[in-house]
């Protein structure tokens, strides 16, 4: 699906496009994006996808330049690609350059940073004259220095953006406070004398403005390469269409490239390979993998003016079809679209931490302000010195570390948590979400059940039990049978050490089974028509066993000679052991639970009894599973959506919470935001509960995070001075400031003792 999508008008005045945007690092960059096209010239209307990283545009073609529209973009410190080949490529290019930019940083960031901590800690008060090389302080401002302004530089360049516009977020706070430390440590260090002339020690701050930084910036790396994670997804799902195609032009065979295609050519599809657009078979037959489409695992067969999507694949035969839906038309490309509009439409998350800074940075300043002017005012002999003291104490205690580390140090200890229970969580939202899920929406394949077609039993006929020999002949009919049941025949024989044997003649029958020949014997094995049509007997033992197999959702196999039914063989996908009890456990906890399937319905109610689940759905397309999260949400539910496959993304991307299953398809895990690194889906209470401590340890380290400034900033401004003479050091602020850093540390890592179990 390319890029840029173009969409005219019946006047051909009107243009949509779509651009990949770089340099967006959170939701206010989305908006000043959009801003600035809404404001450019001849643009009608404009939007921004953060998800994706993506903006698109509706404008009229002879009064706007992409030039312009990328110079208005660029004013404000982003852009956006135009004019380039292949611009998704270009734009994960860049991502990936980005990330590993940020982590350089980081990592020299942690480097510098070490020894000014070590000597903040240690070697602060080593004799030496004052302000001189000894006491560390010319030592730490030299190493402090670049990490601030070199390798943070990118926090104060983002808070200089956020003030042109009038806002502020963490960049603004994280760029504010280890300024004004550092220039205060820097003012310290060239002049003590000013403080020791006043009775007071010059402290220095450089290590908390260091380290600020480290922590900050290892945050953002772990975010940048969150987003470059996600982006992939779609790439993985444009990547199931093949770059070239084979056509038939006059009988001619022509490789073309497959964005040329145009409905109504004739392709050739070969063994294995990949069918590139949607279209109608016109000649030859085979058995195609769409389990990219339904999620189910058995390949359906496919005939003359039968229909063939793209992404599927291929298996043993070979055919030509007519193709009907090409581009942005076909099923694959409708499912990609689906997956980027539901990542878009929601909001993206506003860490709570820049949701607060907003409100909490203008405050502190004013705080600070306004106690530099009280004390100014009303400070007697010693104004300017303690209106610069408390002012700049205000600033200190004010430091976001605490508040920076309380969501990310419970999110990293809950992922580590989760990881050690065989789930794998992507992202805060999805464990912000996961305690309030009151719906969850179970697939059935490869979910519920193994994913994987079994032989569940093999009766034979009086006549035949004891034969090995007719073993072997079935053993060898399957293994020459391209029917995908026939492999799991084949699997189940091998365990006994069955061997196959030569075949006079074999012919495969279509939509009915397979024949052969042993001597002058001739043997099938297939499905009923195969036997009704060659008036083969089925044995009345052997038709109850059938009608039992196909009430319990199995489909049934028959192996023959001429004359009678030698075995019914019931092949169906085993449900896991665990699925029963992990779905009572979430009925337990008051969630309702539904599943949805693209089987049968027989197969389905089957599954469902099994495991008692009273809400289902069978024959269910990719596009109404998504309808159905809708419809529960609707209903002002939090739904969760379990899959895994290419057919349950679509839903995936539209669920509050989305889990995949580990052994499914890339794209169900990429779209995802947690992933159960085991089949068992005990691991799904498990989450729900690991999501409860993890929101409860997130608010506990906000409180932490927040009573020290609501305690410590009225004490730095000096309130207490006029009862009893109290004045808060800076270094006392710094400590209180450390000290809540280390509660914040501390209450994360209780989550590890967390118990899931009860």
């Amino acid at each position: 699906m390319s890029v840029a999508q173009v969409l005219k008008n019946s006047d051909a005045q009107t243009i949509r496009k779509t651009f990949p945007v770089t340099g967006m690092t959170c939701a206010g960059c989305a908006v000043s994006v959009e801003s600035m096209l809404k404001s450019s010239s001849g643009v009608i209307d404009a939007g921004v996808n953060f998800a994706n990283q993506t903006a698109w545009a509706e404008y009229n073609e002879n009064q706007t330049n992409l030039s312009e529209l990328q110079k208005s973009v660029r004013s404000v410190g982003y852009d956006i690609l135009i004019d380039v080949e292949n611009p998704s490529e270009v734009q994960e290019e860049l991502q990936l350059k980005n990330y590993l930019k940020i982590k350089r940083r980081t990592i020299l960031a942690a480097l510098l940073s070490l020894p000014v901590v070590i000597i903040g800690m240690f070697f602060m008060e080593q004799p030496g004259e004052r302000g001189g090389l000894a006491n560390g302080n010319w030592i730490s401002m030299f190493l402090t220095a670049p990490v601030l302004f070199w390798l943070g530089r990118s926090f104060f360049i983002n808070a200089w953006k956020q003030a042109r516009h009038g806002k502020a977020n963490m960049d603004t706070l994280v760029a504010l406070s280890t300024g004004i430390a550092f220039i205060f440590s820097v003012f310290n260090t060239v002049y003590p004398e000013f403080w020791h002339q006043r009775g007071l020690h010059p402290h220095v701050y450089y290590e908390a403005a260091s380290v600020i930084i480290v922590f900050i910036s290892l945050g953002k790396m772990l975010e940048e390469k969150a987003k470059s994670n996600t982006s992939s997804a779609i790439k993985k799902l444009m990547g199931l269409q093949p770059k070239t195609v084979r056509i038939l032009v006059n009988d001619t065979e022509q490789e073309i490239p497959v964005k040329s295609v145009a409905p109504g050519n004739i392709i050739i599809v070969r063994p294995g390979e990949k069918i590139p657009v949607d279209g109608t078979l016109t000649s030859g037959s085979s058995y195609v993998d769409e389990s990219t489409i339904t999620g189910e695992p058995v390949p359906v067969q496919k005939q003359k003016d039968t229909k063939v999507f793209a992404g599927t694949i291929n298996q043993k035969g070979s055919f030509q079809f007519r193709a009907d839906k090409v581009g942005s038309y076909t099923l694959l490309a409708q499912i990609i679209k689906a997956v980027q509009d539901a990542q878009g439409s929601k909001a993206p998350v506003q860490k709570l931490v820049d949701k607060i800074s907003g409100i909490f940075v203008p405050v502190v300043i004013g705080i600070s302000i306004i106690t530099f002017i009280i004390w100014m005012l009303f400070g007697g002999d010693n104004a300017f010195t303690h209106a610069l003291l408390t002012s700049v104490t205000v600033l200190v205690i004010a430091c976001p570390c605490a508040l920076g580390l309380a969501t990310p140090t419970a999110i990293m200890v809950g992922i580590g948590k989760g990881a050690e229970n065989n789930i794998l969580i992507k992202d805060a939202e999805s464990l912000e979400l996961g305690h309030k899920v009151n719906a969850i929406i179970l697939d059935k394949t490869g979910t519920i059940t193994e994913g994987k077609p079994v032989v569940n039993a093999i009766d034979w006929g009086a006549s035949s039990a004891h034969d090995d020999s007719l073993k072997a002949v079935l053993y060898s009919l399957e293994i020459r049978s391209e029917h995908p049941l026939a492999e799991a025949v084949v699997n189940h024989l091998k365990e006994y050490g069955i061997a196959g044997m030569e075949l006079s003649s074999f012919e495969s029958i279509t939509a009915r089974g397979v024949k052969g020949t042993v001597g002058d014997k001739t043997y099938f094995a297939g499905n009923q028509k195969l036997i009704l049509e060659n008036d083969v007997r089925i044995g009345d033992d052997l038709k109850e066993k059938a009608g039992q197999y196909q009430q319990k959702a199995n489909t049934v196999i028959y192996f023959a000679d001429k004359v009678e039914v030698l075995a019914v063989i019931a092949i169906a996908d085993k449900v896991k052991v665990t699925s029963a009890k992990a779905i009572q456990l979430l009925r337990h906890m008051g969630v309702e639970v539904y599943m949805l399937t693209g089987d049968n319905q027989e197969t389905a109610a089957a599954v469902a009894h099994e495991v008692e689940i009273s809400h289902f759905k069978a024959e269910v397309l990719p596009s109404e599973k998504a309808d159905f999260v809708k419809d529960l949400q609707a209903q002002g539910k939090i739904v969760a959506m379990v899959g895994d496959g290419i057919n349950d993304s679509h839903a995936l991307a539209q669920a509050d919470v989305s889990i995949a299953m580990g052994k499914g398809s890339d794209i169900a895990m990429d779209v995802a935001k947690m992933t159960l690194i085991t089949s068992d889906l005990l691991a799904i209470p498990k989450a729900l509960k690991l999501s409860k401590r993890t929101v409860q340890t997130v608010r506990q380290n906000l409180f932490w995070a927040f009573i020290y400034n609501l305690i410590g900033i009225p004490l730095a401004a000096g309130v207490l001075y006029t009862y009893n003479g109290f004045l808060l050091d800076p270094m006392i602020a710094g400590a209180a400031m450390a000290l809540s850093s280390v509660s914040v540390v501390t209450n994360s890592l209780r989550l590890k003792t967390a118990n899931l179990e009860k």
